[in-house]
This record gives C-alpha cells, sequence and structure tokens, in this order.
C-alpha cells in the first residue's frame, strides 16, 4: 500500500492543500469499493487479465555492433507516387531475431505519427533466402524478423506509396517534385540512441531533378546522388526537396535558400524581395547572437499540388508558399510567414528542446506540456523577424495579431474550461484533425495564445527597466548560448523562469502559471495594450484575413454570423453559442439563398449589412443532407473584423519591438 500514499502525499504537495485538510484525506480510509464481479449473477464466467508486457523499454546510449547500415531508395516513379526502398542491416553472429523499428514519435509532429500504414510490401532476406517476420502486436511499429545462423547481413525490401490524393494524407510526390522525408521509408534496430547508428543514403531521382537537402558530402553519379555516412537521428533530421524546377540563392556563406515549384515561373524572385531573406538571416543573428548549424537551407516549394507543409530541422527547414508567393509578392505578403517560424525553430526546438520532448529514439513517448515555449515563443518570434526583415509587412503582423487577438475576446468560448498548457496535448489527443466546434473544444493553443503572453513578457520587461531590455535579451540568455552547437540542450519550466528573473525580477512563476495554466483567463489582450495598440472592429476584413480567405478560397463571418463559408455556401466552422449555431447550422450545411437570391458572397454580405440596426432577421434557404429548410437568423450588429489601433500618439512598444536591430 505505499505506492497509493506516496502518490497521495505528491498531489497534496503539488496542490499545496492545508496540512489539517490534506492530513485528512491522507487518512481516508484505500479500501476498495465493490467490484462488478461481487454484483454479477453467481455463475458467469470472469476471466482475470495479466500483465501486458507493453512498456516501453529505453535504449541504450551505444552504437549498433553490426555497422554501417545501407538505405537505397528510387523515388523516380513519379506518376505512381511510389519509393521503393532496400535497406541493408548488418547483423552480428549469434543474433537470432532483428528487433527494426519504424519512427513512431516524430520531431515537430509532437506525436505519434509515423505513417506505418504507407509501408507496404515487406520482403526480408539474408544469402538470397526469405526470412520469416511478424509484427509485435503491443507495439506495431517493431517488426521482428527471424535471421538465419551464420548471417551477415538482412535485406529489406518494402515501398513506401505516398498518398495520390489529398485525401489519404499529405501528398509528397508529384510529377514535377518530391519531398523525401527518411524516417518515413526506414527502419531502425531498436535498442540503440538513434544518434548511435550510422546510415549511408543513396537516393536515385528522376532524369535531371535538383535535390536540396543539408546532408554533407554529396557525390552524384547521373541522377544517382549518395551522401555521407551519418547517424540516423542527422539524417531523419535532414530531408530532400527535389524537383524538376529548381533555383538555389546564397544568402550568407552559411545559409541558402533552396526552391522548387510546379513551374519555371513560379522561381522568379525579384533582387528587392531576395534581399529581405538575407535581412532575416541578418536579424536572426541579431536577435540571437548565435548559431546552432555549420550551414543551413531554407527548402521552400512553390506548390499547390504537393501537400502543404512546415517543418522545422537543425540544418534546414521544410516549407511550403502558395505557386505565386515570390512571384506576386505584395499580394500574397500573408502567406510568408512559415519561413521566419521555422528558421526560429533551428535555435527554440531543436537546440534546446524542453526535457520532456526529447527522446533518445522515435519509440519513447513524447511529452508535450512545454509546447507553450517551443512553439509559442516561436510563433512569437517569427512574427517579429519577418517584420524587423521586411519578408512581411508590418502591417501584416499588426493584422494578424488582431485575428489572433479576436479569437480570444470573442471567439473562443472554450478557454473558459481550457487551459492553454492543456492544449499542448492537442497533436496526440486529436492529430490536428478537423473538429465540429473547434471554438468550444479548444486546439493548439500553445501557438498563437502562446504568442500573446510572450509579448506581454515583453512588455512587463521593457516596462520595467525604462525599455533598456525586452524579450530580445532573454532570447540571447536562452537560445544563444555555446555558439556553433547543433547538438540538443534541454530545459524545464524552473529553467525558463530563472532566465527570465536573470533579465529583468519579476514573479515570472506566477505570471506563466496564470497565464497559461489557468483556465477562464481574460483575454489575453494586455500586452498589446501595454505596447501602445487595442483592439477594434471594422466592416472591411484586414489584409491578414483578407489574404487567407483569398488564397483558401472561404469567407470568414466569424465575428457577425459566426461561420465560415466556402465558395459554395457550405459551412466549414461554427462558432459554439454564435448567432448561426443558435439557429441550428452546423458544418456541412450548405445556404442556398439569402433573403430569396440564389447565395453568393455579395449576396450574404449585404444581406448582414442592410439587418445592421434593424429588426429584420436574415433569411436563409439550408440544404443538409437531403433535407431543406428556412434558417432566420436574429442578427443586427453588421460586418465585423478585427484590426489593432494606436492608443497614442507616436512610437509605441509595439512599434521599438517590430524596429529592424540591423542596418540595410
Amino acid at each position: 500500500m505505499d505506492a497509493p500514499i506516496r502518490a497521495w502525499d505528491a498531489i497534496m504537495k503539488h496542490l499545496s492543500l492545508g496540512t489539517a485538510l490534506a492530513a485528512a484525506l491522507l487518512a481516508l480510509p484505500l479500501s476498495a469499493p465493490a467490484s462488478a464481479q461481487d454484483i454479477r449473477p453467481a455463475g458467469n464466467s470472469a476471466p482475470v487479465e495479466q500483465q501486458l508486457a507493453d512498456q516501453t523499454p529505453l535504449p541504450s546510449d551505444t552504437a549498433w555492433p553490426g555497422g554501417t547500415i545501407s538505405l537505397d531508395i528510387d523515388a523516380t516513379d513519379t506518376v505512381r507516387g511510389i519509393y521503393r526502398v532496400t535497406e541493408t542491416i548488418p547483423v552480428t553472429g549469434g543474433m537470432r531475431e532483428l528487433h527494426l523499428l519504424f519512427p513512431e514519435w516524430l520531431p515537430g509532429n509532437h506525436a505519434a505519427r509515423g505513417p506505418i500504414n504507407l509501408v507496404s510490401g515487406f520482403q526480408f532476406t539474408s544469402g538470397g533466402k526469405t526470412l520469416e517476420w511478424t509484427r509485435n502486436p503491443l507495439d506495431v511499429y517493431e517488426i521482428i524478423v527471424s535471421v538465419p545462423q551464420g548471417a551477415k547481413n538482412v535485406v529489406a525490401n518494402f515501398v513506401h506509396t505516398s498518398p495520390v490524393d489529398g485525401s489519404e494524407g499529405r501528398i509528397t510526390m508529384t510529377p514535377e517534385m518530391l519531398n523525401l522525408q527518411w524516417e518515413k521509408m526506414s527502419f531502425y534496430p531498436a535498442g540503440h540512441y538513434t544518434r548511435r547508428i550510422a546510415i549511408k543514403p543513396t537516393v536515385k531521382f528522376p532524369a535531371g531533378w535538383t535535390a536540396f537537402t543539408a546532408l554533407d558530402g554529396q557525390r552524384r553519379s547521373g541522377d544517382t546522388v549518395t551522401w555521407q555516412t551519418v547517424d540516423y537521428e542527422t539524417l531523419v533530421d535532414s530531408p530532400i526537396f527535389a524537383g524538376k524546377y529548381a533555383k538555389q540563392w546564397q544568402l550568407d556563406p552559411a545559409v541558402k535558400l533552396d526552391a522548387i515549384a510546379d513551374k519555371p515561373k513560379y522561381l522568379e524572385l525579384a533582387p528587392e524581395n531576395l534581399a529581405h531573406f538575407e535581412k532575416l538571416i541578418d536579424e536572426a543573428d541579431a536577435l540571437f547572437s548565435a548559431r546552432h548549424f555549420d550551414h543551413y537551407d531554407i527548402l521552400l516549394a512553390m506548390t499547390d499540388t504537393m501537400g502543404g507543409i512546415g517543418l522545422e530541422h537543425h540544418r534546414s527547414a521544410e516549407n511550403q508558399y502558395e505557386p505565386t508567393a515570390l512571384t506576386d509578392w505584395d499580394a500574397m505578403d500573408w502567406d510568408h510567414n512559415v519561413v521566419s517560424h521555422e528558421l526560429v525553430h533551428s535555435w527554440n526546438g531543436k537546440f534546446r528542446r524542453p526535457s520532456d520532448l526529447w527522446t533518445p529514439d522515435y519509440r519513447t513517448p513524447m511529452q508535450d506540456t512545454l509546447l507553450w515555449v517551443y512553439e509559442g515563443q516561436t510563433q512569437f518570434w517569427g512574427w517579429v523577424l519577418a517584420a524587423r526583415s521586411g519578408l512581411q509587412k508590418k502591417q501584416t503582423f499588426l493584422d494578424a495579431f488582431a485575428t489572433y487577438a479576436a479569437n480570444y475576446a470573442e471567439g473562443q468560448p472554450g478557454r473558459a474550461y481550457r487551459s492553454v498548457e492543456d492544449t499542448t496535448h492537442d497533436p496526440i489527443i486529436n492529430s490536428r484533425a478537423p473538429l465540429p466546434y473547434s471554438s468550444l473544444s479548444r486546439s493548439e493553443d500553445y501557438y498563437v495564445e502562446g504568442a500573446l503572453v510572450w509579448l506581454e513578457a515583453d512588455q512587463i520587461i521593457r516596462e520595467g527597466t525604462n525599455g533598456a531590455k525586452g524579450l530580445d535579451d532573454f532570447a540571447k540568455a536562452f537560445f544563444g548560448v555555446r555558439d556553433g552547437d547543433w547538438g540538443e540542450l534541454p530545459y524545464d519550466f524552473d529553467e525558463v523562469v530563472s532566465t527570465l528573473n536573470g533579465v529583468y525580477p519579476y514573479d515570472w512563476a506566477t505570471f506563466l502559471t496564470t497565464r497559461l495554466y489557468g483556465v477562464n483567463q481574460p483575454a489575453p489582450l494586455r500586452g498589446l495594450n501595454m505596447a501602445g495598440y487595442k483592439l477594434v472592429w471594422k466592416e472591411e476584413p484586414n489584409s491578414y484575413d483578407k489574404g487567407r480567405m483569398g488564397g483558401y478560397n472561404y469567407t470568414s463571418l466569424t465575428y457577425s454570423l459566426g461561420v465560415n463559408l466556402t465558395d459554395n455556401g457550405t459551412v466549414s466552422s461554427t462558432l459554439w453559442d454564435g448567432p448561426a449555431f443558435d439557429a441550428g447550422l452546423v458544418d456541412g450545411s450548405q445556404i442556398l439563398a439569402v433573403n430569396g437570391t440564389a447565395y453568393s458572397k455579395e449576396a450574404i454580405m449585404d444581406a448582414i449589412t442592410a439587418a445592421k440596426g434593424t429588426k429584420d432577421p436574415i433569411e436563409l434557404m439550408v440544404k443538409r443532407g437531403d433535407a431543406y429548410r428556412t434558417v432566420k437568423i436574429d442578427y443586427h450588429g453588421g460586418l465585423r473584423y478585427p484590426y489593432l489601433e494606436k492608443t497614442g500618439e507616436g512610437e509605441q512598444g509595439l512599434d521599438r519591438l517590430l524596429a529592424p536591430r540591423t542596418g540595410g
């Protein structure tokens, strides 16, 4: 009975309950209630479960004794979207079983999302003879292969099938380009840290294609490319973008911009806009005062055919822009942020990583509780660096943060019961799938609400130091240590707090705990207000909302009717307790007519405007499945879109935060 008592004691201390109450709780009898068997009719069968052997075994920080694994991938079948893989794993004498793991817990995904369902056609051989294999029923990511006596290696042949339709998953291969992610098409031997497993990669590409990656030692023979032997962790951290149409720009001696595109015309980048990418690197250096890479590749796909992505790596990042984002620079300003966000991750997330998110392999479960630092502060710095470098206009920053602020001020009733910290579990809980009422359930708010909390922290420091310091100083002290080190340096909550206190003494533990771990908190607008701006409403969409609506073909009426609509009037999201929700509109319903006129974006926006200040409801003809009905919405507030507006004259705190730190 010791274990339950120790657990209760730990809980009482953690919750800081009074001594008397804690003692009373600890004194409660630990007897169990009557079991179900006690109340079942006599004679019914009642099996008893045995303890499952499903505890995740920790790997050893030792090298794979077999030697270097060879990984050969044929990526030429772009018509069918197939990667054909041959992996040769050396084994040692006396080994009777080879336990191979498919990467499950993927860095940057914050969840167990390894797509083993896309790997098929397994065949294992040794010395030309087919070997038997089975799958571990308690860990379906583990394949157990029988090894014959005297075998020197096991050869695994299989295929990884890229989805060929978006409904099947993210498309990674098209006739014009591919995104090869090593962890999606390889196994590694169990029992060892992945950084201790040596692997030699080779890929055959379609004829004439250019391949970009952060891997070193590239050698090309025809269309087959090899790289130097590398540890498996670094391999997984070094994906490939390759394409028929490709272009590379040198941003500084150690940083490159590597772009592929659906068509060559999408690779035209004006010199004045290339300068913003160059300045982004300068601004990142000024912010962190250190680098955690020896060289870095910004991998960028200009596409609407290959699946979208924004994924961080130590010496590179996978990024996707809409096809015209380089050529139609100003109009696509809203789409430029992912590059700065993923660049920041080289410092925050890859080098500095929460202790519970660092794992020695891709089988050990990740714990996401500090994602409000990992992603929240990256969201903050990604936007700040985009504005400082001109990669995005300052107005785009203001409009994006107005949209963020509005969501928490009026668009998310789920904040009443669920904390920001609890949303850090969402990558595991929900796997980023659509939700019927995301405004109630919340989603991964550690990104955006986290960024607003860090904005408030910045303003607290600036106010307390009379402008002498800000969150920039925290970034240098926390992320800018050990220049040139591109290993991993884990941290915990206490180190975050102590570093903040080193910049400016304040009760940071209470501040962070209240803002991020508390529920039903006020909307996180204080940082904006301290920085000299306030949230206001206008009848026209701001530039960020307008760009996103045009890019993704939807109409946002969140703060008027309480819905978002596709081009044909189908409801794609519904605000919990909003006017449309109260009228019974749900996702999937299609608006066919507005006040007796066929649905169009203009028709519904005109109807909302016309109803402002009147008593007449907005009348909609709605189809849901095979049923048609008339819905009347009693809303009279007009169109409402969020903006940030200065509260004082001259330069304000937010203006100073966004000002460039480098010349030119």
